[in-house]
């Protein structure tokens, strides 16, 4: 079943809209948002699990001081949050980076 949108339409000025992807997946979203925020606004809510417990962790403080929503953009492991969309960034989730290949 699809996710309601969460976005505000109307009311708050905006980037342009423009795309990105995380783990290959092409995301839209508005230029200037945080990672976070989109990711948020598309439905996707975990970006890892704990390494003791294996519970799902995403977006927390949304400040970049709780690390919860960490992410690759290129060789950087960078929290989301303070990460703004431009066209054509690449994301990569934790577990999608960090799983073993072969």
């Amino acid at each position: 079943m699809p996710v309601p949108s969460l976005r505000a339409i109307g009311s708050v000025q905006r980037g342009a809209p423009t795309f990105f992807t995380v783990d290959g997946v092409v995301i839209s979203a508005f230029a200037g948002e945080s990672v976070a925020c989109a990711l948020w606004a598309a439905g996707m809510r975990e970006l890892r699990h704990s390494p003791r417990a294996d519970l799902p962790r995403g977006m927390f403080c949304l400040m970049g001081s709780c690390q919860e929503c960490l992410v690759w953009v290129g060789l950087r492991k960078l929290p989301s949050c303070q990460v703004p969309v431009s066209e054509g960034l690449a994301v990569e989730t934790l577990p999608h980076r960090e799983r073993p290949r072969g």
